[in-house]
């Protein structure tokens, strides 16, 4: 009896951690729709915001949804991965798991950047139009080094996790090597803004974890059915 209990709760974890992996990754898909179509590609100027406010809330409320719906995902992946190589799945789960909480302390500028677009629209507003785009630059600023901060920790956490992958019969050398190849990729373009932060090569890095996320998101679901 316990030993069928034991076998239901780990197909639980991988099960709902697989999806929580393939879910998040198409709504992080979602989110660069609503940018593309809705928030455009210099969002940074305060004078603009209000009329991009409500789809600024949308994309930063669904990125954090991201966040949290990759966490337990990991976690089922450290589970799925942890017999075979223990190190490698740890090592890689905790700096993956470390690095999008890093990204979720960033994923709600808006509620910074409306104070600035709050001063420039006020009614009697004295604020200039250069010292709030200063105002503005300096918030993102912050926001810019958490996302390079909490991608390089996520991606060095693929290449982890993608060494544990290559030897279990789960995943295989496949998406394990795989996984590798677009966690260095990763890393390196999430990289690039510490010497060059108008660089737009963390987006490299982003659709690294999105292509990560939903193939061993399926492939640890897909454990789930044969644990």
């Amino acid at each position: 009896m316990e030993l069928s209990q034991h076998v239901e709760q780990e197909r639980g974890v991988l099960k709902w951690g697989g999806i929580g992996g393939m879910a998040g990754s198409i709504v992080l898909v979602i989110v660069f729709v609503i940018v593309g179509v809705f928030v455009g590609s210099d969002p940074h100027e305060p004078m603009d915001f209000p009329g991009i406010r409500v789809a600024r809330t949308f994309e930063d409320g669904l990125y954090l949804a991201v966040m949290i719906l990759w966490i337990p995902f990991f976690l089922a992946l450290y589970r799925a991965l942890r017999e075979e190589r223990l190190a490698p799945a740890l090592f890689g789960s905790t700096l993956a798991i470390v690095g999008l909480v890093v990204l979720a302390a960033g994923a709600l500028p808006h509620i910074t950047t409306l104070a600035v677009s709050d001063l420039v629209h006020a009614p009697g507003a004295t604020i200039s139009n250069e010292a709030a785009l200063e105002l503005w630059k300096a918030a993102y600023a912050v926001f810019d080094a958490l996302l390079t901060a909490g991608l390089i920790l996520a991606t060095i956490g693929v290449i982890c996790l993608g060494t544990a992958m290559i030897k279990n019969p789960k995943f295989g050398k496949g998406i394990g090597w795989s996984s590798v190849v677009l966690g260095v990729a990763g890393v390196i373009g999430a990289s690039v803004p510490l010497w060059n932060p108008d660089s737009p090569a963390p987006v490299v890095a982003m659709v690294g974890i999105i292509v990560f996320c939903a193939a061993s998101g399926w492939k640890t679901y897909r454990a789930s059915r044969l644990a």
